[in-house]
């Protein structure tokens, strides 16, 4: 991302989608600049802040985006500590984040975007629970996505989670003081888990497809904090004002690369008492794997279809999932009655495993709540 928020960046799947956007990015600057990248499909981003006074290197935080690289960080949800990639790719983040801090001479904050690519058929997985595991660091995939010798949009969420002043240490070192003088050389380790979700103004433009990608939709941030991830998760959707059912009928729409990732989500909403409504194609994906649901049509497949559902107020919660444009334009009216009747929704797979997770978490235990003082205890 060589601008901030996004601006006018987009993934594109095929040639007319590529065409369509070169049309629109000519509007976009008059002086026609195009950037293409190749899109690191099924990576997962992780966000590092650190503080470097040129000799000693603070990593102020690791965070795990929920939502997979290609959807900005600004709009994704994120998890610190990282939820579930493995440990030695943490390290091994750690150490990189380092390295670059010392070879790039940073004095004061920065920021580094990664991109951990999920497993090959010759590479364990990088998350913990998928593939056979085990394997060094060296195994995976990294990728520097961006490195901004600067203070992040996230600092606040960081300090706020770890009870680390990172801004008023930065401003410290960059008017001379030493990392070891201050006191922080090490990385503060916490036994909570907190999670930043961004917060978005659809209700209030209608024509705005709320489908997340890599350009800037979000407005604000809010964050959950509890002892485990799926609480602290559901926190922070009820402070986004989203709704997580623990009850109820969930409708699933996903694009084919999607069906094989989505049948351990629809297994475990079965398991805890959901029922599940499918379109034709994903449908079919599940029976295939020996999971019922039921059929219900697309829009353009005539009635009753999912919207009628949702106006009738007959669904909980809502995993749409899209492709190229296209399906994108075709989808678009799932999205806007979801909002129109508060029903709550994920456009990503990896959302509603965090939605699975935060549901187990409810079914199981009340919110507790604490105060942030201690949650900073020491140990």
């Amino acid at each position: 991302s060589y601008v901030l928020g996004g601006r006018a960046m987009e993934i594109v799947y095929d040639e007319n989608s590529l065409l369509d956007y070169m049309k629109r990015a000519v509007k976009a600057s008059p002086e026609h600049p195009v950037l293409i990248d190749k899109y690191l499909e099924g990576a997962v981003e992780v966000d590092v802040d650190a503080i470097s006074d040129g000799v000693d290197v603070l990593v102020g935080g690791v965070m795990e985006h929920i939502e997979e690289a290609g959807i900005h960080s600004g709009d994704s949800a994120c998890s610190l500590p990282p939820y579930s990639l493995k440990k030695e790719v943490v390290d091994e983040i750690k150490k990189q984040t380092k390295e670059l801090a010392k070879e790039l001479n940073v004095i004061g904050l920065m920021n580094i975007q990664f991109a951990v690519k999920r497993a090959t058929p010759t590479h364990p997985s990088p998350l913990e629970g998928e593939g056979k595991g085990g394997g060094a660091a060296e195994d995976y995939d990294i990728y520097i996505i961006e490195v901004n010798p600067r203070a992040s949009r996230t600092i606040p969420y960081v300090s706020k989670a770890t009870g680390v002043p990172l801004a008023k240490l930065a401003a410290k070192v960059m008017m001379g003081k030493t990392l070891k003088e201050l006191g922080f050389t090490k990385e503060r380790e916490i036994r909570h888990v907190a999670v930043k979700e961004a917060v978005f103004p659809f209700d209030r433009f209608s024509g705005v497809d709320t489908i997340l990608g890599p350009e800037m939709k979000s407005t604000g941030e809010v964050m959950g904090i509890d002892e485990d991830f799926g609480t602290a998760y559901a926190k922070a959707q009820l402070s986004s004002n989203n709704r997580i059912p623990t009850s109820g009928k969930i409708v699933i729409s996903v694009r084919d690369e999607d069906k094989e990732g989505i049948c351990d989500v629809v297994r475990q909403l079965h398991n805890m008492g959901f029922d599940v409504v499918a379109t034709r194609g994903t449908a079919d994906h599940l029976k295939n794997k020996g999971i019922e649901v039921e059929v219900v049509n697309k829009v353009k497949e005539g009635r009753p279809h999912i919207v009628d559902l949702i106006k009738n107020k007959e669904v909980n919660f809502i995993i749409n999932t899209v492709s190229d444009a296209e399906a994108q334009r075709d989808s678009f009216s799932i999205r806007r009655s979801a909002l129109q009747y508060k029903v709550p929704y994920t456009t990503t797979v990896s959302g509603a495993r965090a939605v699975v997770n935060a549901i187990e978490m409810l079914l199981k235990k009340d919110m507790g709540i604490k105060s942030i003082q201690e949650y900073h205890r020491p140990f």
